[in-house]
């Protein structure tokens, strides 16, 4: 009566795969850790990326998705045309536009610590001219002080960008700090936190739209009209906004949406992400060659313990299915540990930065099938190579 052999059950696979690695635990430990930095690699990218992308999504619920700005384009003759000085009013009319403040660029005014400063030594620091709406307009904050009202628009006050604030070395609002602006003194009353929608204004120093006609001969053009619109409204009114900035000229204006920049600094770190999911990708494909060589070694090492399992009477399958699993497991050792750190570097970088931490779900499974598949790979070839030893060539081999 022919033998038959006995059927390995799941548990009885699972036991012979690990009692392989057991018995050499530092080199599964390094070939298990070649596959964690990869996925490890990979699940961070697209975690922090994700994150980014979800902390950005947040800040535009919050400041609003409604904001346009209008400033002047080119003449027809290619030079620099500029914004009719009624033109935030002409715009307010706008039924759908809720609240509009300007800015106008101050082109001949300096500001510096001092009047000991070289004039060369600007810091490339812009003086604009503003309307008193304008935080409410850019949903800007102040740091520290005040922001400019009703009483102090027509003196020589100013409020600095945050940028401008460090530049000049301008530590906090207070009475006595005073800065050198277009040959004059003006006293800091306020300094600006980073402004999202409007980064121009970091780098600039804000003084009331009167001070800077009757103090700086500021010629009272806008530079930059933003605009708060209903947002069932934006589409539509986007189109309008050019006529009615310059009904003479049109064509000379420009319009657009400063979240559209942050979209597109989005898309360009998108950009990088792919890159750096290539480089995960390449540290995995290493992770899975340390896997293979593991096991092409392990099957030379461990030719006896085959020729005997074989003697007593396991079959080639078996075998393939022994080295198959071993090679699974350690794979799937690397790539549970590589989730785990992956999940990890994401949470800590994200609440670095503020941002909610989003590490999608198909990331994480999609890693550990990864890591399977190219555990199924490596150990392929082994366990065929395994299973093709006879007994008696694996004992006396041995």
């Amino acid at each position: 009566m022919a033998l038959v052999p006995a059927r390995l059950s799941p548990r009885d696979v699972l036991g012979v795969g690990a009692a392989g690695l057991r018995t050499r635990p530092l080199r599964a430990f390094l070939s298990a850790l070649g596959i964690a930095i990869g996925i490890a690699a990979m699940i961070a990218v697209v975690g922090i990326s994700s994150s980014s992308r979800a902390g950005l999504d947040r800040t535009l619920a919050a400041l609003g998705t409604n904001l346009l700005t209008v400033a002047p384009g080119q003449s027809m003759n290619g030079s620099s045309a500029t914004l009719p000085p009624d033109s935030p009013r002409m715009i307010a009319r706008i039924e759908p536009v809720t609240v509009v403040a300007a800015t106008g660029e101050v082109a001949d005014a300096k500001v510096y610590r001092s009047d000991q400063i070289p004039e060369a030594e600007s810091g490339g620091i812009s003086v604009l001219a503003v309307q008193l709406g304008l935080t409410e307009t850019v949903a800007a904050e102040l740091a520290d002080g005040t922001w400019l009202n009703g009483a102090t628009e027509g003196y020589p006050a100013v409020v600095l960008g945050s940028s401008t604030a460090r530049l000049l070395g301008v530590p906090a609002a207070s009475p006595d700090v005073q800065v050198w602006l277009g040959e004059r003194w003006f006293t800091v009353v306020g300094i600006l936190d980073a402004v999202a929608l409007a980064p121009e204004l970091d780098n600039a120093a804000l003084v009331g739209w009167p001070a800077a006609e009757s103090l700086l001969g500021f010629d009272g053009h806008p530079t930059t009209v933003y605009t708060r619109i209903e947002d069932d409204s934006v589409a539509s009114v986007r189109e309008l906004l050019a006529a009615t900035a310059n009904p003479e000229s049109p064509n000379e204006v420009k319009v657009s949406r400063p979240s559209d920049a942050l979209v597109a600094r989005q898309a360009t770190e998108e950009a990088f992400t792919a890159l750096l999911l290539g480089l995960g990708g390449v540290a995995l494909l290493v992770g899975g060659v340390g896997v293979a060589n593991t096991m092409v070694i392990s099957v030379l090492e461990r030719r006896s313990e085959i020729g005997l399992r074989r003697s007593l009477g396991a079959t080639r399958g078996q075998i393939r299915l022994q080295f198959l699993a071993e090679s699974l497991l350690l794979s799937a050792m690397g790539g549970v540990g590589g989730v785990v750190v992956g999940i990890a570097v994401t949470t800590l970088y994200s609440a670095t930065q503020s941002w909610p931490t989003v590490v999608p779900v198909w990331a994480t499974a999609g890693g550990v099938a990864a890591t399977l598949a190219i555990g199924a790979v490596a150990g392929l070839y082994p366990a065929i190579r395994a299973a093709r030893l006879s007994p008696t060539e694996a004992l006396t081999a041995s």
